[in-house]
C-alpha cells in the first residue's frame, strides 16, 4: 500500500494551477452574464412579444431540424459505422467539416447551393415556385446543416462500440433486416442516439451564423433567439434587458441539455 489514490493518476501537481485557470476562463464569463440579469424584470423580459416570437421560432424550427437530422442522420451513422476503415474515415471527415467550419461559411455555402440564382435554387423556383432563402424553412435548413454532425458522430461511435455480434446472432435466428435494425441495432445504441438527439436540438436552437446569412433576421419569420440577442446589442429589436434574459435562457437550456445527456441511462429509474 502506497497511500496513493489511483483515481487521481500520476500527473504533476503543478498542472492544477493552469487547469484551474482554464476552468475560470470558461466559467467566469458565464458568471458575469448571470450577474447582469435583472431578476426583478426577468419574467417580463422573457414574456415580451418580441422575445416570445424569437423563442417560439427557435424551439419550433429546432424541433423540425432535429427531426430532419434523425431521418438523415441515423442511416448515415449506420453507413459510416458499418463501412470499411477507409470508406468510414472519408465519410466521417465529410460529416465533421460543418463542425470545424465557421457557421458563416456554412451560410454562404447554402446560399451558393440553394440561393435564387444558384443552379439548384433556380430549378426549385422554376419547377415548384419555392424560394428557400430568407424564409422560415431556410432557418430549418441552416439548423439542420450545423446540427446533423452531432447526431451522426454520437450515434456512429455508439454503433462501433456495440459491434455487430448481436446483429449476426439475430440474423442467424432468422430475423429480417428491419427487425434487426429496430429490435437490436438501435436499442443497443440508444445512449448514443439519445445523446446525439439532445445535443443536436441544443445546437439547432443556438445556431446563429449560418441562419443569419441564409435565412436573414426578419422578426417573427427568421429571427431566432441568437439573432434577437445579437440585434438587441446592436441597438435594434428587443431591449438589452430582454437580450440578457434570452441569453440566460439559452445558457440554462445548454446546461440542462448536458445534464440530461450525462444523467440518462437506458432502464435507469426515473
Amino acid at each position: 500500500m502506497t497511500g496513493h489514490d489511483e483515481s487521481r493518476g500520476y500527473s504533476p501537481r503543478w498542472l492544477l494551477l493552469p487547469a484551474l485557470a482554464g476552468l475560470a476562463f470558461l466559467v467566469l464569463p458565464l458568471t458575469a452574464l448571470v450577474g447582469r440579469v435583472e431578476w426583478s424584470t426577468l419574467w417580463a423580459d422573457i414574456t415580451a412579444a418580441a422575445a416570445i416570437d424569437a423563442l417560439v421560432l427557435s424551439l419550433s424550427t429546432g424541433l423540425v431540424a432535429t427531426t430532419a437530422c434523425l431521418v438523415l442522420g441515423i442511416p448515415l451513422a449506420i453507413l459510416i459505422a458499418r463501412s470499411g476503415p477507409r470508406v468510414s474515415a472519408v465519410l466521417r471527415a465529410f460529416v465533421t467539416v460543418p463542425l470545424v467550419l465557421p457557421p458563416m461559411v456554412g451560410g454562404v455555402a447554402l446560399l451558393f447551393l440553394l440561393g435564387r440564382t444558384s443552379p439548384v435554387g433556380s430549378l426549385v423556383d422554376q419547377w415548384w415556385g419555392i424560394r428557400l432563402p430568407f424564409t422560415t424553412a431556410a432557418v430549418v435548413v441552416a439548423q439542420t446543416f450545423v446540427a446533423l454532425p452531432f447526431l451522426v458522430l454520437a450515434l456512429e461511435g455508439a454503433l462501433r462500440t456495440t459491434g455487430v455480434g448481436y446483429e449476426q446472432a439475430a440474423a442467424s435466428l432468422g430475423a429480417g433486416r428491419w427487425t434487426i435494425l429496430t429490435r437490436v441495432t438501435l436499442p443497443l445504441a440508444a445512449p448514443g442516439l439519445v445523446a446525439g438527439t439532445v445535443l443536436c436540438f441544443a445546437r439547432a436552437v443556438g445556431e446563429f451564423g449560418a441562419t443569419a446569412l441564409f435565412a436573414g433576421n426578419a422578426p417573427g419569420v427568421t429571427q431566432t433567439m441568437p439573432l434577437a440577442i445579437y440585434t438587441a446589442f446592436n441597438g435594434a429589436g428587443v431591449g438589452q434587458g430582454t437580450a440578457v434574459a434570452l441569453s440566460l435562457l439559452l445558457l440554462v437550456t445548454a446546461v440542462g441539455t448536458l445534464l440530461l445527456v450525462r444523467g440518462w441511462r437506458p432502464g435507469a429509474p426515473g
